[in-house]
């Protein structure tokens, strides 16, 4: 009897410690991978892959069958004892095709493609780590779907679908990064997030995903970074890799290293970025009508206390330009039982001070430089959050996230005037709190909601000096917000529904009540006689959105997203005095209400085979209230005296109406064994009907096509860009007041050839090679204000252990 009762003991405790285990899936090189579908033999039991790649076994029985499905990776069925066997980690080989993926993003949540009704795309990291883009605008403009400005090499303002800078909004690990000081001209803040540590990152098209609120009137830029996963035991497992690359259009140095540590409930992920950018070279051929196109023939430089123009040996040198970059990483995951989980991080970005390389291309009547000095001081964003999750369903939710996060930012801007020893600082401390939180609630396969809140504070703080650089004596100045300090504060709730009546269909719809107030207080009036001591504005705003999928055959899908969205004024809106260009001056608008955005989008989607897909987007929006730079008046005066020049004086004004429509296009398929082709399109065109001018962040057309090599070992891919022309009557006046960052032509259309490539040595290394720009062509994206680098040779060596 006794023995009886210890071999059903026994059996018991085995058969319950292998129901309690977690699967792991990886890719070939031990990376989880999220969204991988495991279904049982019965195609009734059925479960998917978490963000560590876990998925649970006690759904299945103990000689069930299970079958491993992916878009991205190859099918694999294999026995429950086998994975035993495996010690539970099932190893999928990655496709060369893949043609959908399982995004998280629009509500937080994971949700399949063809549940989605607006355009989205992916970056996958493992893109990240083949194309080696220097910053994050470059990871970006990769897509061949975002266009992406620039002021200076220290930058990239990405512009989606007519929008840009504030009206566009970046969100790292579920928090928004857009702050009170975000600019309606171009922004540079996306640089802030070091490329080596993006997992995953999507962009969301238009603003019809209710979650995000002010801001995102173009889209959302939602980047995930790596997460620490966690072990399949309690023994502490641990893992490192690194990487160092070089390219020569900028002499770019740069080196990371990354150290995972890891247990069954604890899991830590350090990381550290170095990145020098020296001085960019250009191309070198131009167009035939403008041979003179982008060569510096003589900067600046101080030389015994005197400025002094000096010859540039190599005209294809834009000099200065180059910048430095460190950028850290530091995250921690506890997991104190298997329904709760916390997540610390800890993420750092600084830079170098920056030329503001536009500016200082700037020329006088005289054809002399306008600015000596005109640089940004050193960048700096630091950022703490503690998110806590609950996996522990109930009748309020399935899974809720609840996330503190702290960020400080600082930004500083200089400048001095040619043969000036009057050296301009002003300097922007910013501190944010944010509060989110999230969960979703799911009844059956047809009925799911997803529900939060958000509530966002930010304290602006901006001082400025002028210093003779001879004497070192400083003397206070006008700064660029108000001096008595500035808050910014928002709070928001919203609730999306997804409802699938049957498997063909799916809608979609949400809502988001925003309320934001902003006070702000001008304590000096010596520079400025402001008629009034302080700003305070409350603005609330609805915005809403209603979508549907149809997938009638399986060669044919149909998208259709109705929706609203709007963007709050800020503290930059409301506060600043700064100069746009020479002759003319911001000023504040106290009166500024919010803009709304009413929109539009049909997209069809058809898959030829297995292998082939062509999707397509149409879209409009109308703009109510626009916020744009316009003509204004100060104190009724329409010119006041700024840093010693008559300037005509501006401000962002609410105009009329606005319209911006597009279209894109994509193409992706297998062409034979081993080769896949993909191709991007897009397309769009704006007018501010009350003016009848053209808007300013309206791109012209551009795309991308690439054809991919993929066998082994061993993956290659060989890449064009292209890029259509702005005609310059078709300029936005902003744009035409910039003479000098375009030709008489405006701004001209481009292509380049580029090539990359990658060998895996052996299983731990991985030696990168890449040209770009292969015809060394000289072009300059459209409204940027420094062309873009010449022929670009990068070589890149990866490791792990």
């Amino acid at each position: 009897m006794k023995v009886r009762f210890i071999v059903f003991f026994l059996l018991t405790a085995i058969s319950q410690f292998a129901l309690c285990q977690k699967i792991q899936v990886t890719d070939q090189k031990l990376q989880p991978i999220a969204g991988v579908m495991v279904v049982g033999a019965d195609q009734t039991t059925f479960s998917q892959t978490d963000e560590d790649g876990n998925v649970a076994s006690e759904i299945f029985a103990a000689n069930d069958t299970i079958y491993f499905q992916h878009p991205a990776f190859q099918p694999v069925k294999i026995t429950l004892s086998r994975l035993v066997s495996r010690n539970w980690r099932m190893i999928l080989k990655e496709n060369v095709v893949e043609l959908d993926e399982t995004v998280v993003l629009v509500n937080r949540w994971e949700q399949l493609p063809e549940e989605i009704p607006q355009q989205i795309t992916s970056i996958r990291s493992d893109d990240i780590q083949f194309f080696n883009p220097g910053t994050a605008a470059d990871a970006l403009e990769q897509t061949g779907e975002v266009f992406v400005q620039r002021s200076q090499l220290g930058g990239g303002s990405p512009m989606i679908r007519g929008f840009a800078a504030n009206s566009v909004l970046i969100v790292v690990d579920g928090i928004r990064m857009n702050n009170a000081i975000y600019r309606s001209g171009n922004l540079q803040n996306v640089i802030s997030i070091d490329p080596a540590l993006i997992g995953e990152a999507e962009v969301v098209f238009g603003p019809s995903s209710v979650i995000y609120g002010s801001d995102a009137l173009g889209g959302v830029m939602d980047f995930h970074t790596y997460q620490p996963a966690f072990g399949l035991s309690n023994k502490l497992e641990t893992k490192a890799q690194a990487f160092v690359r070089y390219s020569s259009a900028a002499h770019e140095k740069t080196g990371n290293i990354r150290l995972d540590l890891s247990s069954k409930r604890l899991s830590l992920l350090s990381s550290i970025t170095f990145s020098g950018f020296g001085d960019l070279r250009v191309g070198n051929q131009r167009p035939a009508d403008f041979p003179d196109l982008g060569k510096r023939f003589k900067y600046v430089v101080r030389e015994q206390g005197q400025d002094t123009l000096i010859r540039n040996e190599n005209v294809n040198r834009q000099v200065p330009s180059g910048y430095q970059q460190v950028s850290a990483m530091q995250k921690i995951r506890y997991r104190p039982s298997d329904w709760a989980e916390l997540t610390y991080g800890f993420l750092l970005s600084t830079t170098s001070d920056i030329p503001r390389y536009d500016r200082l291309t700037e020329n006088t009547k005289d054809r002399l430089p306008r600015s000596a000095e005109w640089y940004y001081g050193s960048q700096r964003w630091m950022m703490h959050y503690l998110k806590g999750a609950l996996y522990n369903a109930n009748r309020w939710y399935d899974e809720a996230k609840l996330t503190i996060g702290y960020q400080q930012v600082q930004e500083s801007r200089f400048d001095r005037r040619y043969k000036s020893n009057s050296l301009r600082s002003r300097t922007e401390d910013v501190n944010v709190w944010t509060l989110n939180f999230d969960a979703d609630r799911q009844w059956n396969a047809k009925h799911q909601l997803f529900y939060g809140a958000e509530y966002v504070v930010n304290d602006v703080q901006s001082t400025a000096f002028r210093e003779n650089i001879e004497t070192e004596i400083r003397k206070s100045t006008s700064t660029r917000y108000p001096d008595g300090g500035s808050q910014y504060q928002s709070v928001a709730s919203y609730a999306s529904y997804k409802f699938s009546p049957n498997p063909k269909t799916t809608f979609t719809s949400g809502l988001r009540y925003s309320y934001v107030w902003i006070n702000a207080d001008f304590d000096n009036k010596s520079f400025f006689d402001f008629p009034y001591d302080q700003i305070n504005l409350g603005t609330g705003a609805i915005s809403g959105s209603i979508g549907m999928t149809y997938r009638p055959t399986d060669h044919w899908q149909f998208n259709s997203v109705a929706s609203s969205g709007f963007r709050a004024p800020n503290v930059d809106d409301i506060g600043k005095v700064f100069d746009s260009e020479p002759g003319n001056v911001v000023v504040p608008n106290p009166n500024l209400s919010p803009e709304y955005s009413y929109n539009a989008e049909v997209g069809a989607t058809f898959r030829f085979s297995d292998e082939w897909r062509l999707n397509g987007v149409l879209y409009g929006s109308l703009l109510r209230n626009a916020m744009v730079r316009r003509d204004f008046t100060f104190n009724n005066r329409d010119s006041i005296v700024y840093d010693g020049v008559l300037s005509n004086v501006q401000a962002i004004t609410n105009t009329g109406r606005a319209y911006i429509w597009g279209y894109s296009f994509q193409l992706e398929g297998d062409l034979f064994d081993h080769w896949k082709l993909r191709a991007t399109f897009a397309d769009n065109t704006g007018q501010d009907t009350e003016e009848n001018v053209p808007l300013r962040h309206v791109t012209p057309w551009f795309g991308r096509t690439a054809l991919t090599y993929q066998k082994n070992k061993w993956r290659g891919e060989f890449f064009v860009r292209y890029n259509g022309p702005v005609a310059w009557e078709d300029l936005a006046p902003t744009e035409q007041n910039k003479p000098h960052i375009y030709t008489e032509d405006g701004s001209l259309a481009w292509y380049t050839l580029n090539l990359m490539g990658s060998y895996e040595i052996i299983p731990e290394f991985t030696l990168q090679v890449g040209v770009e720009n292969m015809l060394d062509k000289h072009y300059r994206p459209y409204s940027s204000g420094i062309s873009a680098p010449g022929v670009n040779i990068i070589v890149a060596m990866r490791g792990r252990l």
